[in-house]
């Protein structure tokens, strides 16, 4: 069991928070919406990791504040979704508090509580781009090298934060305890 596809045809209704429209748009599930000038320059630097490349038809945009002061120009967007990724969370070294130890060696899928930082275990990066790596699906991990891309294009609407930085903990449980020796 798993999240439903979104299926052609590709249709959308953005919302509109800021002056302008973002090269980078979440979306529901695992799918994101990115800008044509992103795709092409992904696509150009032979960066990997992201899947699909479909046009996306946009029906409307909802501005949320008040109007832009110039008219708004809405590029073309393609849908896309990170690959699933080799690179594992490492067990040990990590800072995820999870609801109980994962069983599958493979997926290292569990519930998780919380998070303050995560690092990956040594030789299971595959050398992607961008993915979501097993033990953390819901998250996206980039490398340096993407992380560059984005700063020499100027690509909007992404934060990018180092893995040992992530926080994540809604009930406020504080980092997981460091392993003893």
């Amino acid at each position: 069991m798993g999240a439903l596809l979104w299926l052609p045809p590709y249709r959308v209704e953005l919302e509109l928070h800021g002056e302008e429209l973002g090269d980078y748009i979440r979306g529901p599930g695992y799918e994101r919406l990115i800008s044509e000038r992103f795709a092409e320059a992904f696509r150009s630097e032979g960066l990997i990791g992201l899947e699909g490349f479909h046009p996306v038809e946009v029906l409307r945009v909802r501005c949320m504040r008040k109007r832009p002061r110039k008219p708004l120009t809405v590029p073309r967007y393609y849908v896309v979704w990170p690959c699933f990724g080799r690179g594992a969370v490492d067990l040990v070294l990590n800072r995820v508090r999870f609801s109980k130890p994962p069983t599958c060696t493979e997926c290292r899928s569990t519930g998780i509580d919380a998070i303050h930082g995560f690092v990956l275990e040594p030789g299971t990066w595959g050398g992607e781009d961008i993915f979501r790596p097993r033990g953390m699906q819901g998250d996206i991990v980039v490398s340096e090298r993407f992380k560059n891309f984005v700063e020499r294009h100027g690509l909007t609407n992404m934060v990018l934060t180092p893995t040992e930085q992530f926080v994540w903990d809604p009930s406020n449980l504080g980092p997981a305890p460091l392993p003893t020796s």
